[in-house]
């Protein structure tokens, strides 16, 4: 865990505003440069001759210096020692116990992936090695579900979840979960949001129902014990039951909650479809009744009528930026969405959990009517197939059963020919005989749009997926290739190759940025005092390799990556490291309080 030496938690005021200790050194000031520091270390360091020089744990020479405020990078140096940064600028005769040419690199803060899925992945490998290998040094989970709080009684529950990956769970809060993670061995830093929906079933199982004033009471609870564990905030995810049964006051007075402590409230909209501006608007209400800042999840219009609303979503997030709201959103840079069949299926079916909702898919009247809605156009939920423009672009990734594997990397459609039966019972029938929502790839986005996104200033940059290995059991699913790509496709394709937004901002967007959204401290630039979760890789080089057909292929072009201090890549292989630690938010009560 983060240590206690590295100072006191800024308030939640200043943490609202970008303020405290995890902003500029007070030796660069507000608004310094790299450039602006370089000239200022030029007096500290000590004069030839006046003393030994000094020496570090590591120096990075020579590369080019991106320091996360959207500066242009400037070539110099770099010293680590432990697991600080020290120094920046023309080093000269300072020596380090291990030295490093980063000539012809960048070299910039560890990447933050805004929203992942390795939750369980890191149980397994705690490399996270498709994260790690494109510069990624911060995991932050919890969209909509989280890892805890857990209670024994929900336990044999989850665990039945589980797919390829098996574990028994040794915890029961949230913050006991990220501590377990980092006690077990993790190369990246990991933190995490509180999912609504986890704080809904902790309180209410899986009825679709609102909660009484005490059940609310007692959610809102579960909220301030995960803030007071160091959770980064409250995250919804409300196309997904039970998360879709919450209505806008309980997700009101969720992120109320979660901002009186300086977190963050996010949310994956209950639409990016049919209802894409109607689903905005509810999150705005909530931002603005909660007063607190809020960030869209993979932000995304999905379905190509809905493709043109992305201009009009656009003009009232910035209207609500000018406002005063505190407006964000992250995404990644494909055209493709992955969830599960479950998201082809209406959300009353699922009422009651998976084991329920499986035994309404063989119930024959119920399957009839289920089959009927997967058909039919509605705005009374979000129907991915329909979105998607049909089985044909819906691609199945991953199965639990071993019988059914063999389909994987096929379409719905395929393996409904195959099948002999309409598209919509065969994914009942894949969803009944793999006892699992069965993993699936949508089509259903506008490349358009993807760079429009990625032009907007107030856009971070995510995964939304697991860290895998190209190894062992990883290799028995196809996960989407943004698993292994996201961020070196942002860096090789959009920046490089397309030019939408320079360099030094993406790695802005990468770095700082979102680091200030989440009330991080002393993470996401390159700064002395700061954590040394330090990146380098070649500009000219960096690309994303995973494809649909074949995703298990890690990115290229980043030679080093450091997570606290450690070295975690060497010339482009992992050192088997794990530095990783539990970032906390802004509510923990292990911060130093101030007198």
């Amino acid at each position: 865990m983060q240590s206690l030496r590295h100072g006191r938690a800024p308030t939640h005021r200043a943490a609202r505003h970008g303020r405290g200790p995890f902003r500029r050194s007070a030796l660069l000031g507000p608004g310094a440069t790299l450039t602006g520091f370089f000239i200022a270390l030029s007096f500290l360091g000590p004069a030839p001759g006046c003393g030994p020089s000094p020496e570090y744990d590591v120096v990075i020479r020579g590369g080019t210096l991106y320091d996360g405020s959207g500066s242009p990078g400037v070539v110099g140096d770099l010293a680590i020692s432990g697991d600080t940064i020290v120094a920046l600028g023309d080093l000269g005769a300072a020596k380090g116990r291990l030295e490093m040419d980063a000539r012809g690199k960048a070299v910039s803060p560890g990447f933050i992936n805004l929203m992942s899925w390795a939750n369980e992945s890191m149980i397994e490998d705690g490399r996270a090695m498709s994260d790690i290998m494109q510069g990624v040094t911060l995991q932050v989970l919890g969209e909509g579900e989280s890892m805890g709080p857990i209670p024994d009684s929900l336990k044999p529950w989850a665990e039945s979840q589980q797919g390829d990956i098996k574990y028994e769970i040794e915890w029961t809060t949230l913050g006991g979960y990220l501590e377990f993670l980092e006690a077990r061995g993790v190369s990246p830093n990991v933190a995490s949001f509180l999912g609504a929906a986890t704080a809904r079933v902790n309180v209410l199982g899986f009825a679709d129902r609102e909660p009484s004033p005490q059940e609310l009471e007692r959610m809102l609870d579960i909220v301030r014990e995960a803030m007071e564990e160091g959770a980064l905030g409250v995250a919804s995810s409300l196309i997904y039951a039970p998360g879709s049964y919450a209505k806008t006051p309980e997700l009101i007075a969720l992120a109320q909650v979660a901002g009186g402590y300086g977190g963050i409230h996010a949310s994956h909209l209950r639409s990016e479809g049919n209802q894409l501006l109607e689903a905005l608007e509810e999150f705005l209400t909530i931002a603005r009744e909660a007063d607190v800042a809020s960030e869209i999840y993979h932000l995304k219009a999905a379905g190509e009528e809905n493709w043109h609303k992305m201009d009009e979503l656009i003009r009232r997030v910035e209207e609500a930026r000018a406002q005063g709201l505190r407006i964000t959103a992250d995404m990644y840079m494909y055209t493709a969405g992955s969830t599960g069949l479950d998201a082809a299926m209406p959300p009353w079916s699922q009422e009651g959990g998976a084991e329920v909702w499986r035994a309404r898919l063989r119930e024959a009247e119920l399957r009839e009517r289920i089959g009927r809605e997967m058909v039919t156009p509605s705005d009374e939920w979000e129907n991915l197939l329909l979105a998607a423009g049909g089985a044909e672009n819906v691609l199945l990734v991953s199965f639990r059963q071993d019988s059914l594997k063999y389909l994987t990397g096929k379409t719905l459609a395929e393996v409904s020919e195959l099948r002999g039966t309409p598209p919509e019972v065969t994914a009942m029938d894949l969803v009944v005989q793999d006892e699992s929502r069965v993993g699936a790839v949508y089509f259903m986005m506008s490349e358009e749009n993807v760079r429009k996104q990625i032009a907007l200033p107030w856009m971070s940059f995510c995964s939304d997926s697991g860290a895998p290995a190209a190894e062992g059991i990883f290799l028995r699913s196809n996960p989407h290739p943004r698993a292994y790509g996201s961020f070196a496709r942002l860096l090789g394709k959009y920046v490089r190759e397309e030019g939408i937004i320079p360099l030094e901002e993406a790695i802005r967007r990468l770095t700082a940025f979102p680091a200030e959204n989440l009330s991080i401290r002393k993470r996401g630039r390159l700064e002395p005092g700061y954590f040394a979760d330090v990146v380098v890789f070649d500009p000219a080089t960096i690309i994303d390799k995973a494809t649909y057909e074949d995703p298990h292929q890690y990115a290229e072009g980043v030679a080093h990556v450091f997570v606290n201090g450690v070295q975690v890549v060497r010339d482009g292989r992992h050192t088997g490291a794990k530095p990783g630690r539990v970032v906390r938010g802004p509510g923990w009560t292990g911060w130093e309080v101030e007198p």
